[in-house]
This record gives C-alpha cells, sequence and structure tokens, in this order.
C-alpha cells in the first residue's frame, strides 16, 4: 500500500486529491497538511511514502518545505502537485530533489500514474519537463538571470522579496544571520544588482514569489 501524504491550502484541493486517490486499491491517504510548518510537522508525526506538495503556501513556501525534507528524510518522495507551469519552477525544484513535478491542470489519471512512478523510485516528468531539460541539457534555452542562483540563494530572494528581514529569514531557513547575509551578497553579485528593491521587483516581474 502506497501511502501518502498531501499538503495543499485549499481544502477543496486537498478532497479533490483524495477522492482520486481513495479510488485506487493500492493507494491510501494517511495525513493532510495546510500549510508548510504543518507539513514538516506530519511528515515527522506519521508514516508515508510519497508527498504531495504544492508550493504557494502561508508561513512556508512549498520548495523551502522540500529543501527540509530532503535533509530530514532523503528516502521519501515528493512529488510536486502545483498550478504553477514547468517553466517557473520545474527544472529548479527537480535539481533540489524534487521526484517530480506535475501541474494542477493534468487529468487525475497522470496524477496516479505519478505515484506510482516516483514509490518506484523513478522520476515523473511531464512531457513538457522532458522538452525543458533537453533544451537546458543542449545548451539551446536562453535561461533567465535567476536560474544560475543556487536553491538556497533562490530561496533567499524569495524571502527578501516577501518582505522578510535577515533575522526572520534566519530563522525560518535554520541558517545563522551571517550565512544568511553571504547568501544575499551572492545574489546581488549573481543578479548584477544594488539593492533589495531591485530583488524584489525581479523576483514580482518574474512571478518568483
Amino acid at each position: 500500500m502506497i501511502r501518502v501524504l498531501i499538503a495543499d491550502d485549499h481544502a477543496i484541493v486537498r478532497r479533490g486529491i483524495r477522492d482520486i486517490i481513495e479510488d485506487e486499491p493500492d493507494i491510501t491517504v494517511v495525513a493532510e497538511a495546510a500549510d508548510g510548518q504543518e507539513t514538516l510537522a506530519q511528515a515527522q508525526s506519521c508514516d508515508w511514502d510519497v508527498l504531495l506538495l504544492d508550493l504557494a503556501m502561508p508561513g512556508m513556501h512549498g520548495s523551502d518545505v522540500l529543501a527540509r525534507l530532503r535533509r530530514q528524510c532523503p528516502d521519501k518522495a515528493v512529488l510536486i502537485v502545483t498550478m504553477h507551469p514547468e517553466e517557473e519552477y520545474g527544472l529548479r525544484l527537480m535539481r533540489a530533489g524534487a521526484a517530480g513535478y506535475l501541474t494542477k491542470e493534468s487529468a487525475p489519471d497522470l496524477l496516479v500514474s505519478a505515484i506510482r512512478q516516483v514509490m518506484a523510485g523513478e522520476q515523473y516528468l511531464s512531457p513538457r519537463l522532458r522538452t525543458l531539460l533537453a533544451r537546458e541539457k543542449s545548451g539551446a534555452d536562453k535561461r533567465p538571470p535567476h536560474a544560475v542562483l543556487s536553491e538556497r540563494e533562490t530561496q533567499v530572494l524569495r524571502h527578501i522579496a516577501s518582505g522578510r528581514t535577515l533575522s526572520d529569514i534566519s530563522a525560518l531557513m535554520a541558517l545563522s544571520p551571517k550565512t544568511v547575509s553571504t547568501y544575499r551578497y551572492r545574489l546581488l553579485v549573481k543578479m548584477r544588482m544594488k539593492s533589495n528593491a531591485e530583488l524584489t521587483r525581479y523576483a514580482v516581474e518574474n512571478k518568483l514569489l
């Protein structure tokens, strides 16, 4: 039996996913979470095999949840299920350790197939994500400036753009203020920017929040 944990801030979405999953004889939902912190708590307190993780949740972005879970339970499969198209987060989150990336526009049977696939230790790649990966490998893809950032740097960028202070970011990411400051410096250098205001404007314009 594949044990699934659902993390999404919309109750109606969680219910819809549960209804799809529980029609399958070999898949069961063991817990649900409505925000990032609750997801981490449920991940520690219950036995699960596959996490279906939304990205835009209150308190903690899904990418931050993914980063923590990769450290805490690297053997577990995290399948991103989001409204954001593959171009926005797909490549970066796959590099960060996600087992698969699925948009909420996908057909229900694709969700079921993806769950079984990542449970088997494979990656789930949509046709669009396969195309993006192929372009990246061939060098044909003209990547935006933020594509050169590491996952940690991207997380710091998102927190800065959300108006959080260095001390807030330090607490959220479990890093020292000095380390967060170093990440901010790297951001400014790599992005060729001079202030938090420029970083914030870029993040908003490129839908990184």
